[in-house]
């Protein structure tokens, strides 16, 4: 029974770090650019090679 308590503490503890992380990313704007990935999918990014003549 002690096993299941202390389980359950540490579960509940990570549980509020992972929140935290959560929320100090969300205010110090990490999601800020919503944008970025969606729009950046559409850019060729291939490197061309030069072609010696």
């Amino acid at each position: 029974m002690i096993a299941l308590f202390l389980v359950l503490g540490v579960s509940l503890i990570v549980a509020v770090l992972f929140l935290g992380g959560f929320l100090w990313s969300v205010r110090t704007d990490q999601f800020e650019d919503k944008e970025g990935a969606a729009v950046r999918m559409l850019f060729d990014d291939t490197v061309k090679e030069k072609t010696d003549k």
